[in-house]
């Protein structure tokens, strides 16, 4: 992952949404769902690689030629966003 710090700051949010809805709630359960829920979504959206998957899909399945590197090192790392929050 190239941004370490989004990481980051989406676990303390993470942390603290568990603890209001461990305060709210007063259910273990429920924090443990949240829990699941914040990791299984944070590992949704920052964890892969996305610039690998903004290739065509047909060459999703074949390695990364030094051509694909080059251009993808060109582009911005936040082209996924950008198309996100538009």
């Amino acid at each position: 992952m190239a941004n370490d710090a989004a990481l980051r700051t989406s676990l303390v949010w993470l942390a603290v949404v568990m603890v209001v809805v461990g305060i709210w709630t007063l259910s273990f359960k429920k924090v443990l769902v949240t829990y699941v829920l914040g990791v299984l979504g944070i590992a949704g959206v920052l964890l892969p690689d996305w610039d690998y998957f903004d290739r065509d899909y047909s060459r999703w399945f074949s390695f990364v030629s030094e051509q694909d590197r080059l251009a993808l090192a060109q582009r911005s790392g936040f082209r996924w966003w950008l198309f996100i929050s538009e």
